[in-house]
């Protein structure tokens, strides 16, 4: 399921403090969100999971249908789980959603498909690798078809990254981490701040900064990539392999009267049975929607938490010349949570009682659109723009690219504002596989600000388990059994 919906509104409560790089708000206006106009007449506002219990609809006869496996979820998780199963098996497969594609965290992100603030050796590294190296065969199936290519249907650009960092301290971190990306095969280079500078004169970094660089990494567009998804999944309509059911929440698990196991899941209007598997890929939701479904389990409370982020998208941005896309050496600490033995403390702690982190992100689209990231905290299920936040971030981006001091933003104009939940797991790495007692129930969640980059590997994964097979990827990092004793 998507994780969340974009804000319609402000928040009047957090009004911009004056800066030398201003943003400027007219707080009695609806801000305009320049969502591209193929999801716009799909968006709508969508109903929180939590909520669902209370406002079930009253009985009303459903139609059932019957597939080989039903996902509930129809963000980029999901929609890649059903594209795979298709391409893949004979399976056929429904998708089911409260809302629509791109409402949530997958459209709110940057859509960066980066190995830069990955480490080699730990328990997400054989999944990233993969899943970069299926969405390069994607890109490169693209490419082969003609009409734009990937660029025009995907929003593939061949970037590369530069994680930076302006201390000699954080200098030697990336050295550090040239080094073990290099030994795993990852082409990497660390640039001292003058060689930096020939690659991005914009950028000031200091005299002690620096950056590593990734030629190869890559990015899309998340709209784009979900649109070709969601056709090739169509396509196999009439075959009768596929079903897709928007705004129609999932309500409940569908079990045998006689055995108790799990044969489809009912939606408030529908009734989808599933011959192999269920599949929930429900992001931020996944948690209180497992709630939802089976009776109060303590050791199978997933502890999945909604983590907020916005991001500023400026259209046709024109006073910032950007080559690569860039992220400060910050962001890897933010992103990296403790390891599944270690309660939660430190930055993660303080995260849970609203503390907020911001680190820069900038990327430059096929659009000519400037995206700026990022912040985290948590903040439930909150879809209010905070006005401060996109201060905060506008003045972070500032500190780097100072050109960006001297440009007055405005925020209703030419701006769109991007607002997600990521399915945040205190041990860092995403739930995928099968739920203890309950095998043909799957669960795929918890990538956080990952989805996009991990979720052609996930759909692999997820597709060999239904299947039996042994998997390209290591599947017992991800394992739901015995792995969440340390957060009851």
């Amino acid at each position: 399921m998507d994780a969340t919906a974009f804000a319609s509104a402000p928040n009047p409560s957090h009004a911009p403090s004056s800066s030398s790089s201003s943003l400027s708000a007219s707080y009695s206006r609806v801000l305009r969100f320049s969502v591209r106009d193929p999801w716009r007449r799909r968006r709508g506002q969508r109903l929180p999971l939590h909520a669902l219990r209370s406002q079930r609809p009253e009985p009303a006869p459903a139609s059932a249908s019957h597939h080989d496996v039903v996902v509930v979820g129809a963000g980029i998780i999901g929609l890649s789980i059903a594209r795979h199963l298709l391409l893949h098996t004979p399976l056929s497969v429904a998708v089911a959603d409260a809302a629509v594609p791109c409402t949530g965290a997958t459209g709110a992100g940057q859509g960066y498909l980066w190995m830069s603030h990955r480490t080699p050796g730990s328990d997400t590294w054989e999944l990233a690798v993969r899943s970069k190296q299926l969405w390069e065969e994607l890109a490169a199936e693209v490419d082969g078809l003609g009409g734009g290519g990937a660029r025009e249907r995907l929003g593939w650009m061949r970037t590369g990254s530069l994680l930076v960092g302006r201390t000699s301290e954080e200098m030697a971190t990336l050295e550090e981490r040239t080094k073990a990306l290099s030994q795993a095969g990852i082409r990497a280079e660390c640039l001292s701040a003058a060689s930096l500078h020939a690659l991005e004169p914009e950028l000031y970094v200091g005299h002690d900064g620096g950056a590593m660089f990734l030629p190869e990494d890559c990015q899309i567009d998340a709209f784009q990539a979900v649109s070709l998804i969601e056709k090739t999944n169509g396509s196999y309509s009439s075959e009768g392999r596929y079903m897709e059911i928007y705004n129609d929440p999932a309500m409940s698990l569908v079990r045998s009267e006689t055995t108790g196991t799990v044969q489809g899941v009912q939606t408030s209007k529908h009734i989808l049975y599933g011959r192999k598997a269920i599949v929930i890929a429900s992001g931020a939701w996944t948690r209180t929607l497992l709630r939802s479904f089976l009776e109060p389990n303590p050791t199978l409370d997933i502890p999945v938490m909604p983590r907020k982020g916005h991001l500023l998208v400026l259209d046709k941005f024109d006073k910032l010349k950007l080559n690569h896309g860039l992220m400060e050496l910050g962001y890897v600490g933010h992103q990296v949570a403790k390891s599944s033995g270690t309660p939660l403390s430190s930055e993660s702690s303080e995260d849970e009682h609203g503390a907020l982190s911001i680190s820069m992100t900038a990327t430059m689209n096929t659009k000519g659109n400037l995206i700026l990231g990022s912040s985290r905290e948590f903040k439930g299920f909150s879809r209010e723009v905070d006005m401060s936040i996109l201060k905060c971030i506008w003045d972070r981006a500032a500190e780097f690219f100072p050109t960006l001091k001297n440009v007055h933003l405005d925020i209703d104009e030419n701006t769109e504002i991007r607002i997600g939940h990521r399915p945040f797991m205190p041990d860092g790495k995403p739930v995928i596989g099968s739920v203890p007692d309950l095998s043909n129930v799957l669960i795929a969640t918890g990538h956080e600000g990952s989805g996009l980059a991990l979720a052609l590997g996930t759909a692999e994964m997820v597709t060999d388990m239904i299947l039996g097979n042994p998997g390209k990827v290591d599947f017992s990092p991800f394992s739901i059994k015995d792995r969440f004793s340390a957060y009851d």
